[in-house]
């Protein structure tokens, strides 16, 4: 009475569960098994367990269950918990968590049992959670107005490319680009219009910038730059195409036009890879830059 008690328990189980015997047959599958593999019920039976494994694994298998059975090697996998795939009936691999055990001798002939326990809803919870946490990421280091990368970020760029450009002794340029009289725009037009001439300007910087620049929004109208393996000649080149590129922009707000200015200031990256240091001199060349006149590019 106790077996056929535990054998309904067994077929009522929430996770799946199967009996093979020696040679890999399957002699037992309870509803959850059929319901996980995709199989209709009593269709595994006599089946080998090979038609459920994945293809790194299956040609192997029977080999180690007999090695195992003669005590020739020992098993890595029975008694314990692991991460594994099973195969469903379209081909497809889901996740499971697999926990096999040695069943022991029953008529003298040995049996080998094991839970399947599903994963996907956890596979899927992870790649949500994974999924959020790089949305968080780049949310903290984005700017939610122009969706240029922010002062934060800026830094984390910079410190590489210094690093880099220091172990490979190349050249880098480091700039500052600040919209000239923005102050203006949002006192004659409002701050909605304001935003908009952020945004455009935002936008021209990036599409005028090379692949390999780095263009971040790093205060209210201003904008940090980094030319990675860049000279101050050519970067000069760049950022000269970046300012006529502005100048020649014109934001429609409300039928209203409205064009504006920048001016930029450039260092080199010091010697000793310092790109703070660098900023200060290229924020001083932007200081020069609006004395100057402004809409231009100054170098330090």
């Amino acid at each position: 009475m106790n077996k056929i008690l535990a054998l309904r328990l067994l077929d009522a189980a929430d996770d799946a569960a199967i009996i093979i015997d020696a040679g890999s047959r399957i002699r037992y599958a309870n509803d959850a098994m059929y319901a996980l593999s995709g199989y209709a019920p009593d269709s595994l039976t006599d089946r080998q367990l090979e038609a459920l494994l994945p293809d790194a694994v299956r040609e192997q298998h029977g080999a180690q269950i007999g090695a195992y059975l003669a005590g020739e090697k020992k098993s890595t996998v029975l008694g314990h918990k692991r991460h594994f795939a099973m195969r469903h009936r379209d081909g497809s691999m889901l996740p499971i968590v697999l926990k096999a055990m040695d069943l022991g001798k029953l008529d003298d002939e040995n049996y080998m049992g094991a839970f399947f326990i599903d994963q996907r809803h956890e596979r899927a919870m992870e790649q949500q959670n994974a999924a959020r946490w790089k949305q968080l990421q780049r949310s903290a280091l984005s700017d939610s107005l122009t969706r240029l990368p922010n002062r934060r970020a800026f830094e984390i760029d910079a410190a590489r490319a210094a690093a880099q450009a220091r172990r490979a002794g190349s050249p880098m340029t480091i700039g500052i680009a600040d919209i000239d009289f923005f102050k203006k725009v949002n006192d004659q037009h409002g701050h909605a219009a304001g935003d908009a001439v952020l945004q455009a300007i935002a936008a021209v910087l990036q599409s005028q910038a090379r692949a390999s620049d780095v263009v971040a929004r790093v205060g209210g109208e201003e904008f940090g730059l980094l030319f990675p393996h860049t000279d101050m000649a050519m970067a000069r080149q760049v950022a000269e195409r970046i300012r006529l590129a502005v100048a020649a922009t014109c934001v429609d707000f409300e039928q209203t036009p409205i064009t504006a200015t920048i001016s930029i200031g450039l260092a080199p990256l010091p010697a000793d890879g310092d790109w703070k240091a660098g900023f200060e001199l290229a924020d001083t060349a932007l200081y020069q830059a609006k004395k100057n006149g402004r809409n231009r590019v100054e170098e330090a």
